[in-house]
């Protein structure tokens, strides 16, 4: 292999090893400061292993610094050069890559949440299909340690039945101190039945962010029927009314997730 070929291999290599780590190190640092679940498990695991920021680096100078020597040798002995244009429109194609692959990420993130939309809502279809007594017994909420109890146990053997069934908790409008307040029930209570000292609805307010306050107002107070459902950095939740017999509560379903769902 002649000097001039050489250097041509070299130069292809080192273009084509540079551009894969700028698309690399690009799609890295846009699923990391934007929080996007886009690969499943596996792929997931291999990029951020193929992500070796400083040696990457490293290597590219490297493979820089050969290629900077090699075309040095080649200039000296045969003064063939690269065409302009063809660079031009490299350059170019480069330059409209960059803003597609950031659409191909946001648009796997998209995805992604939307099946986690629909697990989450057949999860919470399933227990009003399969489970009407159960049902029934959630949205007959009743602030007394029977129904807390009830409900619990219930919360419990349906997140036992699946070991991909999202936490679920049940959502209930109450008041304290002529304050409403939203109290929240979930698999593990803090009283037992032998327990002496009654519930206190201090101890199931649950924390709510102006948005769900918001919502939580539209289905108790103006009897809204939608759910609510809302991602955010590999976090999925749910909130899905529940009507039966002119009482209303809510099951809250919420997951984490680490990584996508595209891939293998």
């Amino acid at each position: 292999m002649d000097p001039k070929q050489l250097v041509k291999l070299s130069n292809t290599v080192g273009i084509i090893a540079i551009v894969l780590l700028i698309y690399w190190v690009f799609t890295f640092i846009v699923i990391e400061v934007f929080g996007l679940k886009v690969f499943q498990e596996n792929l997931t695991e291999t990029f951020y292993m193929s992500v070796l920021g400083i040696l990457a680096l490293m290597a590219g100078a490297l493979m820089i610094n050969l290629m900077l020597n090699l075309t040095r040798i080649a200039q000296k002995h045969n003064q063939d050069g690269a065409s302009k244009g063809i660079n031009r429109k490299l350059r170019w194609w480069f330059i409209i890559s960059l803003p597609l692959l950031l659409i191909l990420l946001f648009t796997g993130d998209y995805l992604t949440s939307k099946k986690k939309e629909e697990f989450l809502l057949q999860s919470a279809q399933s227990i009003l299909d399969r489970y009407t007594e159960k049902s029934d017994h959630l949205a007959n909420y009743s602030f007394d340690k029977q129904w807390i109890l009830k409900t619990s146990e219930i919360l419990e053997v349906l997140s036992k039945t699946d070991s991909n069934f999202p936490h679920i908790s049940v959502l209930a409008k109450d008041s304290l101190d002529g304050m409403p307040v939203y109290l929240g029930f979930d698999p593990y209570p803090s009283i037992r039945m032998n327990d002496t000292i009654p519930p206190l609805k201090k101890d199931f307010i649950r924390k709510t962010t102006k948005e769900e306050r918001t919502y939580l107002k539209e289905v108790f107070h103006n009897g809204k029927k939608a759910y609510r459902y809302s991602s955010h950095d590999g976090r999925y939740e749910l909130f899905y009314p529940i009507d039966k017999n002119g009482k209303t509560t809510i099951i809250y379903f919420s997951q984490y997730q680490r990584y996508g769902k595209i891939g293998s």
